[in-house]
C-alpha cells in the first residue's frame, strides 16, 4: 500500500507547474530545502539564463562512487487537453493519483524524497546520489550541463537508475534520436513561368519522398532488434512550411525530420545517405537554374540511445531490486543514453507508472505502482545501508 509520505510529496511536486517552457526553480528550491532539513547539501547547475537548474546531492559519503537515482523535473504542456481534474492539483480517486507528472515522472522523485530520511537513519555504507534535471521533455537538454560537471568529478557514481515510468520493469535499451531541419532555398518566379524558377516546396517534397523511401527500405530489410515494439530504425518527417501564394514559385521551404535508430544501426551512415542524395541528385538540378539555390540540413538535437549489456552489474543489481528476472527495451527516449555514453556511467531505466498514461489528459499513476516503487527503494536500502 502506498505510504502517506510518498503521496504527500507527489501532490506537492505536481502542484509546481514545471512545464518545460516555465522555470523549475521553485520546485528545485523545495527539493533543496527538503534535503537541507536532513543535513544534505545540494549543488545546482543552472542553464545559461539562470532560469532553470539541475540539482545534484548525495546521501552519505560523497567520496565514494555509489548509486545515482535520476529523474527530470519538467513536464509536457496541458494546453488543449480536456482534463477532468486540475492537472496541477493531484487528485486521488479509484486507486489512482491523477495529475500532470504523476506518471512522468514526479512520483519517482517524490518516493526518493519521502524515503530519504529512512536511508539516512539506517546509515549508508554506499552513498545514494540524486540527479534531478530540467528540459528533458524538449530533447534531454538540461542534463547535459550536469553531465559536464559529473565528468570532471574525482569520484562519480558507479551506476545509475533513471526512474522513468516502466511499470518497474528493468529497461536496458532505447533508440537514439537525431532531429534535423532542412532549409530549401529556391528562386521566385511567376507561376506562369515556373520553369524559370526553382520551386523550393517541390524540391523539399523530393527529399521527403527520398526519406520515406529510406524508411520503407529499413522496415523491409532491417537490421532488427526483436526486443523493441517497432523492431527497426525509423525515418519520419513531422513539420513543413513554405510558399506565399499559389501564383508565385516558392523561394523557401523548411521541414523537420528525425532518425530513431537501433544501437546496431549507424545514424551517421543514414545521414550521409541523405546528404549525398541532396548533393548528387537535387542540388545539381537546382544550380542549373540558380547557383544560389540549395538545401541546408542542420542537426539540431542528438539524443544517444541506450544499450546496456544484460550481463552488466547494474542490470543484475536492479533486477534484484525490482524482483524480476526479465529485461526489456522501450520506444521512448530518456536521459539514460546520455549518462551511459557521455559520462560513462552504466545505466538502466526502471521506475513506477506506465508510459501509456503520460503526455495526455488525465495522466495518472496507480497507488499499486507507487507502492512497488517504495518496495524497490526499501530493497535498495537493504543493499546500501
Amino acid at each position: 500500500m502506498a505510504q502517506p509520505q510518498s503521496l504527500d510529496f507527489i501532490k506537492k511536486l505536481v502542484a509546481f507547474d514545471t512545464t518545460s517552457r516555465e522555470s523549475n526553480l521553485e520546485l528545485i528550491a523545495f527539493i533543496q530545502d527538503t534535503l537541507s532539513g536532513l543535513g544534505v547539501d545540494s549543488t545546482l547547475v543552472h542553464n545559461q539564463e539562470g532560469t532553470k537548474a539541475n540539482l545534484y546531492a548525495t546521501l552519505g559519503d560523497r567520496d565514494k562512487p555509489g548509486i545515482m537515482l535520476s529523474g527530470h523535473t519538467d513536464v509536457v504542456p496541458v494546453d488543449g487537453q480536456a482534463w477532468d481534474t486540475d492537472p496541477f492539483q493531484a487528485a486521488e480517486k479509484d486507486g489512482k493519483l491523477w495529475g500532470r507528472g504523476t506518471a512522468d515522472m514526479k512520483s519517482f522523485i517524490a518516493i526518493v524524497l519521502a524515503l530519504a530520511p529512512e536511508f539516512l537513519e539506517r546509515g549508508l555504507k554506499t552513498p545514494i546520489h540524486l540527479a534531478f534535471s530540467y528540459d528533458e521533455e524538449v530533447g534531454c537538454i538540461g542534463v547535459r550541463r550536469l553531465i559536464d560537471k559529473l565528468k570532471d568529478m574525482p569520484v562519480k557514481p558507479a551506476m545509475c537508475i533513471v526512474g522513468e515510468p516502466t511499470s518497474m520493469q528493468v529497461v536496458t535499451g532505447h533508440k537514439g534520436k537525431r532531429s534535423y531541419a532542412a532549409n530549401v532555398r529556391g528562386l521566385e518566379a511567376h507561376s506562369a513561368l515556373a520553369p524559370q524558377g526553382v520551386n523550393a516546396i517541390e524540391y523539399a517534397a523530393e527529399l521527403i519522398a527520398h526519406l520515406k523511401g529510406m524508411a520503407r527500405r529499413i522496415e523491409a530489410e532491417g537490421p532488427y532488434d526483436e526486443l523493441y515494439e517497432v523492431t527497426h530504425s525509423t525515418v519520419h518527417t513531422g513539420v513543413i512550411s513554405g510558399g506565399v501564394q499559389l501564383n508565385i514559385v516558392p523561394k523557401a521551404c523548411r521541414f523537420e525530420f528525425e532518425l530513431r535508430t537501433l544501437a546496431i544501426d549507424d545514424p551517421k551512415a543514414l545521414e550521409r545517405e541523405i546528404r549525398d542524395f541532396v548533393a548528387d541528385t537535387l542540388e545539381p538540378r537546382m544550380h542549373a537554374v540558380s547557383p544560389e539555390a540549395g538545401i541546408d540540413i542542420e542537426c539540431f538535437n542528438d539524443m544517444p540511445g541506450l544499450e546496456t549489456d544484460p550481463g552488466e552489474d547494474v542490470v543484475t543489481f536492479v533486477k534484484a531490486l525490482a524482483g524480476r528476472n526479465d529485461h526489456a527495451k522501450v520506444a521512448f527516449g530518456t536521459e539514460a543514453g546520455l549518462f551511459q555514453t557521455r559520462a560513462d556511467i552504466p545505466t538502466v531505466v526502471c521506475g513506477p507508472g506506465d508510459i501509456a498514461q503520460a503526455h495526455k489528459a488525465n495522466e495518472f499513476i496507480t497507488l499499486e505502482q507507487i507502492a512497488k516503487g517504495e518496495d524497490f527503494m526499501r530493497r535498495l536500502m537493504d543493499e546500501v545501508c
